[in-house]
Parts: C-alpha cells; structure tokens; sequence
C-alpha cells in the first residue's frame, strides 16, 4: 500500500497488544483437557516476563536509531567512526566504552538493509501501536465504534494520505510516549476510572 516505512508496522504490531488481555484470551486459550480458561496468574507472568530488561532494550533501540541518524545526516569526512558511534550514543549509553568495539559494520540493517535514516521505526511503530490500543483499552477491547474508526481512518486508506493526518483523525490528537512506558512497566498505569456503584431498585 506504499504506506510511510515508520507508519507500515502499525496494523502488524498493533494486534500483538490482545495476547496479554485476559479477555480477549478467554475467548479461546483454555486447556485442552479441561476446558478451563488460562490463569490470571499465568498471563501476569507472561505480562512480566516481557517488561523484564524493558529499560534496557528501549535505550538500546534508540542508541541503533541515533547511530543511524548520525551516519546519515553527517555532511562531514568521518575520520573516526568510533567516536561517531560514541558521541551520537552518548545520552542513551548505559555502560562503559570497551575499546576497539564498534557495531556500525555489523549493521547490516542501516547499510544494506533499506533502513538508512530509518530505524527509528522500530521504536516509532511500538509508540503507535500502544498509543491506538490504549483507545482499545479505554473503551474497551471490543468497542465496535473504536474498531470501525481504527479499520476505517489507518486500515483502509494505505498511503493515501500522510500517516499523521490519519492517527489524529482515529485517535483524536498526536501518539504519546504514555502507553508505551506504561505496557513496558516503566510508568505506572494511569488508574482505571472508578465504576459507579449499582443502586438497587425498589
């Protein structure tokens, strides 16, 4: 559909968001003996067990992104491409420099890839993706109105028109950082609106 490279892996990844939502896996994840549903405590292992080293892989998928960036946008001879790499790491380091080592010739992604300037969206497509599925968690996983907006504004209209322009007209405003911190674990959860107690009828 010749959609933008950082918008393409939005309707991909989005669908990955529904394997830790219990209800959605009651629907058919149950034992095949027993029939009974999965465990709540099983899908929060699962939940946690993806959040482990979350901290770390996010600063290590921007330090490739900001490598990236500096390889391409350089407008000067790199006499020293590890210096490169350091300097463009640098606010998303987090251990020391071990000498001799570079990871530039080995990223075959942003050379030979068709990533150049581009990785960035690996990073880009998870913010989208958990910025649309909150609106899915918002008003719930099986909201017709949210679904046929999703399918209508970002599934049917390919690379019709800028990428931007259809997130906003699904979601209302610009994706935020929000959702994803918080399906990593790294922000908290922003407390679910209290339901109103039933009142009983005479």
């Amino acid at each position: 559909t010749n959609v933008y490279r950082d918008f393409v892996e939005l309707p991909s990844q989005f669908n990955e968001n529904y394997l830790t939502e219990k209800e959605f896996l009651d629907g058919f994840a149950r034992h095949y003996q027993t029939g009974e549903p999965i465990p709540s405590e099983l899908v929060e292992k699962i939940i946690d067990t993806s959040r482990f080293g979350a901290g770390y892989a996010c600063l290590r998928q921007l330090a490739f992104g900001l490598t990236d960036m500096a390889w391409h946008t350089t407008t000067t001879h790199v006499d020293d491409p590890a210096e490169l790499e350091r300097r463009a790491t640098e606010s998303v380091s987090m251990f020391d420099e071990v000498e001799g080592c570079m990871f530039s010739p080995q990223f075959s992604h942003i050379f030979a890839g068709g990533y150049a300037a581009g990785y960035y969206s690996y990073k880009w497509a998870e913010v989208l993706d958990a910025d649309a599925f909150s609106m899915f968690k918002r008003n719930g996983l099986f909201d017709k109105k949210t679904a046929d907006s999703f399918r209508t504004n970002i599934l049917m209209r390919g690379g019709t028109e800028h990428p931007m322009t259809l997130y906003k007209r699904f979601r209302g405003q610009e994706p935020t950082i929000d959702a994803l911190l918080q399906r990593d674990g790294i922000q908290p959860e922003e407390p679910s609106m209290p339901q109103p107690v039933p009142t009983k009828k005479d």
